[in-house]
């Protein structure tokens, strides 16, 4: 299974998030520029975990972005099944595919998956996010210097 790039740029501005201090307001510019992403891509990612209490947005000169929740409460699987559009890994439909009622492929392909998201429900945010602290530098760093 492979995630998308809007999954992994999810993970990304929540582990950003995660690494700064719980007071600290962060801005989608600031966070598109340390993952050299562009900043619409960051924006609607951003929304998109607003809208789902992941983090919590505010607009206006002393606005920001900041986590919603407690680190410790935000689990990975909750993040991929919010930002993937399709967690099937196969489509037997679309076209009706002809060996479809003796196909095992599906049902293995299905266990996987139901694998691994019980795996990664296991981890939360703060187990990627502590291992930041050795790298904080780079995210203080200004990339652009």
């Amino acid at each position: 299974m492979r995630l998308t790039k809007h999954t992994d740029y999810a993970f990304r501005v929540l582990i950003y998030l995660a690494s700064m201090p719980e007071d600290r307001m962060s801005t989608v510019q600031e966070i598109a520029e340390k993952f050299d992403v562009s900043r619409s891509h960051i924006m609607k990612i951003v929304q998109k975990l607003a809208g789902a209490g992941l983090i919590h947005a505010s607009r206006g000169q002393h606005g920001g972005i900041r986590l919603g929740q407690p680190k410790e409460s935000i689990d990975l699987r909750r993040v991929i099944e919010l930002m993937e559009a399709t967690l099937a890994p196969v489509n037997c439909d679309d076209p009706v595919c002809i060996i479809k009622k003796n196909c095992t492929l599906k049902n293995i392909l299905f266990e996987g998956q139901r694998q691994f998201l019980e795996h990664v429900e296991r981890y939360t945010l703060a187990d990627l996010a502590e291992p930041m602290v050795s790298i904080a530098p780079l995210l203080n760093k200004n990339r652009r210097s």
